[in-house]
């Protein structure tokens, strides 16, 4: 079951009543995980921008779209070579500022993975 986005703020986001103080990725089976930031800061030196490794590590096969919350102020932003390889998956991507992407999570109805960013 898709698990319910219900609010953000600053180096937060909370998720079926519970809050996580980090960036998450949450699965197309409703699991809640810790972004792996590491894998596109050894590349670029921020977590703002998504590497392949990262997007690798993000999809999962049968997944429709991947909706990507970029933050507080919008500055996450998907590589050429991430945004190429989810293109090649077929997946469709929605990214907006992490207010409005928990808007989005919650009404949407496709096979769908997140990945919110909590900070700037």
């Amino acid at each position: 079951m898709k698990p319910i986005t219900e609010a953000t703020s600053f180096g937060s986001i909370t998720i079926d009543g519970q809050k996580f103080n980090h960036d998450v990725l949450i699965r197309l089976d409703g699991t809640i995980q810790k972004r792996k930031k590491k894998l596109s800061k050894k590349y670029y030196g921020t977590s703002h921008k998504i590497s392949l490794e990262e997007a690798e590590f993000i999809y999962e096969a049968g997944a429709e779209t991947l909706i990507i919350g970029t933050g507080q102020y919008d500055r996450v932003r998907l590589s050429d070579e991430a945004r190429e390889y989810f293109d090649q998956q077929e997946v469709q991507i929605d990214s907006s500022s992490t207010p409005e992407a928990i808007r989005l999570w919650n009404d949407v109805q496709e096979k769908v993975i997140g990945l919110f960013h909590v900070t700037c």
